[in-house]
């Protein structure tokens, strides 16, 4: 188990003695501290966590992780530039302590290191501008059914939420499915220096993060980093559907095994049938077999997620019964649900964030549901040069889809007006400046049976609307 003698060992070096306090958990907001957690305080523009050591520690954490002095009279250990801490193995370690350091973040990932270091495990990298998450969920339920498995939680897929991640790593676990984002050029590469994946998967590659990379080719070349970083007895799972995708197959000492719609994929699907909310059915194709399945995804976009936990099984040699009851698992936290709305309608909740090529696959999902269709669109944000194509793609493909359209936000007064410019009448066009707008407006028009989609960037903050107008039954 994690104890106090690995930080400084990692740090230092500090031989441990196992008779260090234990470390339960590592924490970053100090009130998710808890008797046994080591709280790692962060300076940010907003907030700086050094003012909420105190606050962790009367919460019950063991120590803190610190770049300046703790507040009041608790005991330091000075690891700045530390070769040898000087503490004899019989020093008894008074808590709670703070860990004076250089750098907290590099400190973070230097023991997240040390510590994935310690297992023989399997590591499954996910990276790619749309489905990470949700391949990562299906991709750890296909896999929980063989192995024991860790997964990130929740987003925490960046330089800070990886290294705490890593650091949940117990002797029992045998795989570990990570996700892995990015803003700039080397993140990704520097989060498979400490997960070491040797399974990568990239999902499919959209201008996601445009206004912050500067150019597609800089969101591929980054993107690209898992597959470089990949050993060469490990495989990268690949998007046939994707030619930027597969350009990665020339960067990678790995196998490849490659997953979509094409017929001259490993693994692939057809005859694929939306069942609205009861999920989507297809034929599996893989070395001569057909199977055929459904899985309770919502939309024809979501048979990718299942052909890349699938094809992780297969790499990882799993069964075919094994893979579909992992597919079939209704437990796995996706992040497209159906929720109930007012006078009996029913909410797609698709607010965690939005892309074009996401925001298009929740409009085809609309399309496909029996019923008066609402599409509530939020703006997408970091789109560069390509913020307005792209919104006005979605409008054109909304106006499809729904019967009634409400944009939120500036960028999505775009959407709006390539709707009306298609065809959509006026009077079924609302612009509405923020989430919290829409809401009066959504409860005046929801009629009995009607389908409403919500999506939108986060930064829209879209989640409110469904908190305002969902129900519990």
């Amino acid at each position: 188990m994690l104890n106090l003698g690995h930080f400084l060992e990692a740090l230092s070096s500090y031989q441990p003695t196992g008779a260090e306090p234990a470390v339960v958990s590592v924490v970053i907001d100090s009130r998710e501290a808890v008797p046994g957690s080591l709280f790692v305080a962060f300076a940010g523009e907003q907030v700086d966590g050094h003012d909420y050591v105190q606050a962790a520690f009367d919460r019950g954490a063991v120590a803190a992780l610190v770049e300046r002095p703790c507040p009041g009279d608790h005991p330091v250990i000075d690891l700045r530039g530390q070769v040898s801490l000087g503490l004899a193995p019989s020093t008894r370690i008074t808590t709670p302590v703070c860990l004076l350091v250089d750098n907290t973040l590099a400190a973070l990932q230097t023991t997240a290191k040390a510590w994935r270091d310690r297992f023989p495990i399997r590591v499954i990298g996910i990276t790619g501008s749309v489905g990470k998450t949700s391949t990562k969920e299906l991709t750890y339920s296909v896999l929980s059914r063989r192995y024991r498995t860790l997964k990130s939680a929740g987003n925490q897929n960046n330089e800070i939420g990886l290294p705490l991640t890593l650091l949940n790593l117990q002797r029992h676990h045998q795989r570990a499915v990570l996700e892995m984002g990015m803003y700039t050029a080397g993140e990704i590469s520097r989060l498979c220096e400490l997960a070491q994946p040797e399974i990568g998967v990239v999902t499919m590659i959209g201008p996601v993060h445009l206004e912050r990379a500067g150019s597609m080719e800089a969101i591929v070349a980054a993107k690209q980093e898992l597959v470089e970083a990949l050993p060469e007895h490990g495989t990268a799972i690949l998007n046939k559907d994707d030619a930027q995708v597969m350009g990665m197959a020339d960067h990678t000492p790995a196998a490849i095994f490659t997953y979509g719609l094409d017929n001259s994929a490993d693994l692939w699907a057809d005859n694929i049938r939306s069942m609205g909310l009861e999920g989507v059915r297809f034929t599996l194709h893989h070395g001569g077999e057909a199977l055929n399945l459904q899985v309770p995804l919502l939309g024809r976009h979501s048979v990718h997620t299942a052909l890349r936990a699938a094809a992780v099984g297969l790499v990882d040699g799993m069964s075919w019964p094994d893979i579909v009851a992992g597919l079939s698992q209704t437990t796995a936290q996706l992040r497209l649900v159906a929720v109930p709305g007012p006078n009996n309608s029913i909410i797609i909740d698709d607010t965690y964030n939005s892309s074009p090529d996401s925001a298009l696959a929740a409009c085809n999902l609309l399309q496909d549901l029996d019923g008066r269709h609402i599409v509530v669109l939020g703006d997408m944000l970091e789109l560069g040069q390509m913020e307005e194509q792209s919104h006005r793609l979605v409008g054109r493909r909304a106006a499809d889809a729904a019967q009634i359209l409400v944009a939120v936000g500036p960028r999505s007064r775009l959407t709006a007006e390539e709707a009306l410019a298609v065809g959509m009448p006026s009077d079924r066009v609302f612009m509405v400046d923020d989430a919290g707008a829409a809401v009066p407006i959504l409860e005046e028009i929801i009629q009995a049976n009607d389908i409403i989609l919500i999506k939108g960037s986060l930064g829209m903050r879209m989640d409110r609307i469904v908190a305002a107008l969902g129900r519990d039954d």
